[in-house]
């Protein structure tokens, strides 16, 4: 079976979104390359050698655990690159909240198709879903608080754009997408500048006057020396919920603040009721489990 080249496909009519879905253009070639390294070779040997070349089917995404739905995008484009033909109907399109035993997609069409692009449409759907699941656990917990939830950098190579997507449909907000996007100055940078001050002007001095600049601070002296400097937003960095509140008290609204470091869905909620702006957590997308989600071929 081969992979139709010409194939990019909107999504169904009829279906509805939480969240704009990315666009075919930007996640059919991590698919394609997805779905290639899968084929290796020769194919997949198993399904061609089992599965008649004319036989078709229907088979059904089934939700094997609760959580929210991310990826059908994705989904679709892997089984319609291998076959065109394939109609994939979603009946829990990505934000839905779901249950065990849902079923949040119908895909119909010729079965070696549906098999061969199974496992990459499920890597997708169930990592995605997994970081949009847990993302809604934290907003969840937090409850009616200010903060938002963020994301960071610390994402799988290649896969930033539908990590921090589905960080989105859980619920939460993306914080910057590359180095590119503003200036964090952290610890680093300031021990090479020689101190917080340099490292402030010499970004100043380096970038455009619509870039942000965060700064990153452990301490309430170092917090006192970024209001000083008059930096956009202020990272407030593995601080304890009494110190983080102080923190919040003193910046007052001048700044944006972020909240890091190992905040759970235990803690997120203390850390929220300090008034920080913003909560950042790495592990939303860098070591997050997946969301069990099965495909099962209904009998003719």
């Amino acid at each position: 079976m081969s992979i139709n080249t010409s194939s990019i496909h909107g999504r169904d009519h009829g279906e509805t979104w939480d969240v704009a879905a990315l666009p075919d253009v930007m996640i059919e070639p991590l698919v394609r390359a997805t779905l290639l390294e899968d084929l290796g070779r020769a194919g997949d040997l198993t399904t061609n050698a089992i599965v008649p070349a004319s036989h078709r089917g229907r088979t059904a995404l089934v939700a094997r655990q609760p959580g929210v739905v991310a990826g059908m995008d994705l989904a679709r484009v892997a089984f319609h690159l291998i076959d065109p033909a394939i109609r994939m109907e979603v009946r829990k399109p990505d934000g839905a909240r779901i249950k065990p035993g849902d079923v949040i997609a119908m895909v119909e069409g010729n079965s070696r198709a549906t098999l061969t692009a199974e496992r990459t449409a499920l890597n997708f759907l169930c990592h995605m879903s997994g970081i949009a699941s847990s993302t809604a656990s934290i907003v969840d917990a937090i409850g009616d608080a200010r903060a938002r939830i963020v994301c960071t950098r610390k994402t799988m190579p290649g896969m930033r754009i539908v990590q921090k997507y589905a960080v989105r449909v859980g619920g939460g907000s993306n914080h910057r997408f590359g180095l590119d996007d503003a200036v964090l100055i952290k610890d680093n940078h300031v021990a090479i500048a020689g101190g917080v001050a340099q490292a402030v002007r010499r970004a100043r001095a380096g970038v455009g006057h619509l870039v942000k600049i965060e700064l990153e601070v452990d301490t309430l002296q170092q917090l006192d020396e970024a209001l000083e400097l008059r930096v956009d937003a202020i990272l407030l960095d593995n601080m304890s919920v009494e110190t983080m509140a102080e923190a919040v008290r003193r910046v007052d609204g001048r700044a944006i603040t972020e909240a890091s470091g190992r905040i759970t869905p235990q803690t997120a909620p203390d850390v929220a009721r300090t008034g920080v702006d913003l909560i950042s957590i790495g592990w939303l997308t860098h070591s997050v489990g997946v969301l069990d989600i099965g495909l099962d071929h209904e009998p003719s």
